[in-house]
């Protein structure tokens, strides 16, 4: 959104018609209320941004009905030209006209028609350019048919739209509804201001208004309308004295056959504007964040550098877009309700008078039909910054110029926390909260989204400290390393022919939505939609990104094999983490398939409410795509001592009706779950291949702030592939010899691998004999041979768990062998006995052989 400026915000309200409470749909569900379509439609208006119409910022509903709609707001309009009882100059005339001409013109390439055109309507700001208000009540409204009054004023409507009367759906001498009004109504609205205009004064505003509405259909037997209204005010000689070019874009614009009326187009390039047209440049939208323009092109150094250095009583507010401006208001307490009630244009009564009737106790009635008049009052509030400047006044006037070349901070530390450092420490939901830090967080993402992706190493590093809901849905494509011209992917993209992905919506947890454009598919998750709403092409982009990276392959027709792999993967993750856990759930027949399938298809959204989800994926797409078995054994560990307490159908009554889930503890213990999980600990062959250098599916990689395991070059020490059927039969997940290479050399090199108390977080155990031992080993590796632990038969004979790994718990415990089966067996008495951490070398020593890292111990003298 452009800049605040010298605008205000302004507000105004209006009720939506009432469905009656016993009328349902076809398919026997109640009607959707008509305040719900309004607020609907309303979305598309805050995309419709153009120099000559005032930006529309928000809408939200009340109660019985109501709605509160924000816009951009000017005190001066073309009313005040009629208060003053002045005519304006030709110049000044043919300068409106074109003005909201050209917004006209804007709004009808979107489908739009203003049909609400009016002095007051007419809005002009400083330096005396137009912008049009309201010219978006005819299209949230479905051209008037979901509110019980008029769009329009009598006054300045056209002839074809007073013809047709008025109508609404639920009147029933109407057997169908009056054709939606076209480009062309607008000309005649914008005709009878000209001539106020010129006139100097209001167009039949002393005639009643049914006498008012005869007038204006007999004017088409008139061959000469203007002169007639002339008469007909007693400025005859006023009227005549203008320019003929004047004279002649009034007769146009008051032309009575809608036919013969020109549209606002057709009449910009007319050659009434000929001395006019050439002082004004085409409108150029501004190039999106994602697209495949030279966003800055446009921008311009003055030729006097010191012209961009800011005097110490600047507004910096004002330099801010209307919508974070609104943002911020709302965060220091704004009320768009009281502020609507202090002005009296609501006005609330008791309840009982609000009632159609009443009865006494002597059976009289009372009461009276409701008060039509109160359903739309034309008055626009003015919204008082004074509470936001006055709460914002000690921010300094460098946070709203955040510097990005900081290379003094470091993670999790952020640039723009220096001010409030404080509040950086705060529950997330604090400081979402808070209006000073949220307008430094908001306008550092707004310089490092501007810089995208030259700043994509920033966005990563900033986001892991938090991300301010305003800029959340950019924030997230620019995780998801959205890049290029998303536009034209998303129109090439076929909407409408079947496809395999549509198995997506056959499922239950499935959300299918509709626009004009066609069938999308965004699937069970309407999140990236909900914080893109007008811009399906960044939505789709953002699935596109999503959908492979944390569920590839899984809604394929026949998906058994990719979600088994994957519940056997967190199975071994809940063992890894919480065998105490793991064990109980086991022993009680409570598996994964009977209640994380729906936590996986969904990411968690079957699990969490969205505003809780937003706040989790805020961290889910900092990882990679084992992330989400973290967040899993995140979420059963809240739920820890319940489920050990309960048996089988205690837990499934549980997860029936899962209790509150503290979302921050949740993302906290998930991170540090993340971070003691071997990378290779995840691996599953159905995930993502593997990605090509520099491409992520939709176009050119970020740095991932944890890269997949299956992205990584492949080598001999890399971990293998494994059966469905074997992987089942291990406990403990398996690591790669590559993974134990680096935990060691890592837990040598320094403290980052090591635990509080200064010790390393990985210890190796070769179960081999002590033969085998002798002949090489990892370096720091202690043994206890599987013939001292287990019988030739499998018989457990020893406790390892007694002997010196007592020394070790809390690490990572790396069980080695020559033989995985044997292996497998250590590390699931290991988990029985409640060890946490246990994993497997894949492929056992036989891989660390040819690296030539196994020590032999020197023979003693």
């Amino acid at each position: 959104m452009r800049p605040l400026k010298d605008a205000q915000l302004g507000a105004f309200t209006f009720f939506a018609s009432a469905l009656p409470h016993d009328v349902c749909g076809s398919n026997g569900l109640p009607l959707t209320p008509n305040s719900i379509k309004i607020l609907g439609r309303f979305q598309i208006l805050k995309t419709v941004t153009h120099p000559r119409l005032c930006q529309y910022v928000d809408i939200s509903r009340g109660k019985h009905e109501r709605l509160i709609v924000v816009a951009e707001h000017y005190e001066s309009s073309l009313s005040d030209f009629q208060k003053q009882g002045k005519t304006a100059s030709p110049e000044k005339v043919l300068q409106i006209a074109y003005e909201v001409l050209e917004g006209l013109e804007f709004m009808n390439k979107h489908g739009m028609v203003h049909r609400a055109l009016s002095a007051h309507n007419v809005l002009m700001d400083c330096k005396g350019n137009v912008k049009l208000a309201k010219f978006g009540l005819y299209h949230m409204t479905d051209h008037g048919a979901d509110v019980d009054f008029p769009i329009g004023y009598p006054s300045y409507l056209a002839p074809e739209v007073i013809a047709q009367g008025s109508f609404h759906p639920s009147d029933s001498s109407h057997d169908e509804a009056p054709l939606p009004s076209g480009p062309k109504t607008d000309v005649w609205s914008l005709g009878v201001l000209l001539f106020e205009l010129c006139a100097g004064r209001r167009l039949l505003h002393n005639i009643d208004i049914s006498e008012r509405l005869k007038f204006i259909l007999t004017l088409g037997c008139m061959d000469d309308i203007v002169t007639v209204l002339a008469e007909e005010h007693g400025c005859l000689d006023t009227i005549k004295e203008l320019p003929e070019n004047v004279l002649e874009l009034l007769r146009k614009c008051l032309t009575f056959l809608p036919s013969k009326r020109p549209t606002p187009t057709e009449l910009l390039g007319d050659s009434v504007f000929n001395g006019v047209s050439c002082l004004y440049t085409p409108f150029q939208k501004p190039v999106s964040l994602f697209s495949s323009s030279l966003r800055c092109a446009h921008l311009e150094l003055p030729e006097d550098i010191s012209d961009l250095c800011k005097d110490d009583d600047e507004d910096y507010l004002s330099e801010r877009a209307i919508d974070e401006v609104y943002h911020l208001w709302c965060l220091a307490g704004g009320d768009l309700e009281k502020e609507l009630t202090n002005k009296e244009i609501i006005q609330s009564k008791p309840p009982i008078c609000t009632l159609p009737n009443f009865v006494l106790e002597d059976g009289e009635s009372f009461g009276q039909g409701r008060d039509r008049s109160f359903l739309l009052d034309d008055t626009t509030v003015t919204l008082s910054l004074c509470q936001l400047r006055n709460r914002l006044k000690d921010v300094a006037g460098e946070a709203y110029y955040p510097l990005l070349e900081d290379e003094q901070s470091s993670l999790p530390q952020s640039n723009s926390s220096n001010e409030l450092s404080a509040t950086v420490t705060l529950p997330l939901i604090i400081r979402e909260r808070d209006t000073e830090y949220q307008l430094i967080r908001i306008i550092l993402f707004d310089r490092l989204l501007k810089a995208y992706p030259y700043k994509k190493t920033l966005v990563w590093k900033e986001a892991r400290v938090d991300i301010p809901p305003l800029v959340r849905g950019l924030a997230w494509a620019a995780l998801l390393a959205i890049e290029g011209d998303i536009q034209a992917k998303y129109e090439s993209t076929d909407k409408d022919t079947p496809i395999p992905t549509d198995r997506q919506i056959e499922l239950g947890w499935s959300l299918t939505l509709t626009w004009s454009t066609g069938r999308v598919w965004i699937h069970f998750v309407p999140h990236f939609l909900y914080l893109n709403f007008n811009n399906e092409a960044l939505a789709y982009a953002c699935m596109s990104a999503f959908i492979p990276k944390y569920l590839y392959n899984f809604f394929l027709k026949d998906n058994s094999h990719v979600i088994q792999e994957y519940l056997t993967v967190f199975s071994q993750m809940i063992a890894f983490h919480d065998p105490e856990l793991s064990n109980h759930l086991n022993e009680i027949g409570f598996i994964p398939d009977l209640y994380a399938i729906p936590w996986f298809l969904t990411m968690f959204t079957h699990v969490f409410p969205l505003h809780k989800i937003f706040h989790l994926w805020d961290t889910l797409l900092l990882g990679n795509s084992s992330f989400p078995f973290c967040i899993g054994v995140a979420i059963l560990q809240q739920l820890r001592d319940r489920l050990l307490a309960n048996g089988f159908n205690e837990c499934i009554l549980l997860f029936s009706d899962l209790p509150e889930i503290d979302i921050e503890r949740c993302v906290r213990e998930s991170i540090n779950l993340f971070c003691w999980t071997p990378k290779s600990a995840t691996y599953r062959q159905h995930a993502q291949p593997p990605k090509a250098v520099g491409d992520n599916g939709y176009g050119k990689t970020a740095t991932y702030y944890s890269s997949d395991y299956q992205d990584m070059p492949k080598t001999d020490l890399s971990r293998e592939p494994l059966a469905l059927c074997d992987l089942k039969a291990e406990v403990s997940p398996r690591i790669s010899a590559e993974d134990l290479i680096d935990l060691c050399e890592l837990s040598l090199a320094g403290p980052t691998k090591r635990t509080k108390a200064g010790k390393p977080k990985i210890i190796a155990v070769d179960i081999r004999s002590v033969e085998d031992f002798g002949r090489g080993h990892i370096s720091g590796s202690i043994n206890i041979p599987f013939s001292t632990v287990f019988s030739s038969d499998g018989e457990l004979m020893q406790c390892p768990a007694t002997g010196p790994l007592q020394n070790y718990k809390g690490r990572v415990i790396v069980v080695i062998s020559h033989a995985m089966k044997s292996a497998a067996m250590f590390a699931a008495h290991l988990v029985k006995v409640n060890f946490q951490r246990v994993c497997i070398l894949d492929g056992g020593i036989n891989k660390l052989k040819p690296t030539g890292l196994l020590t032999v111990p020197s023979p003693q003298i």
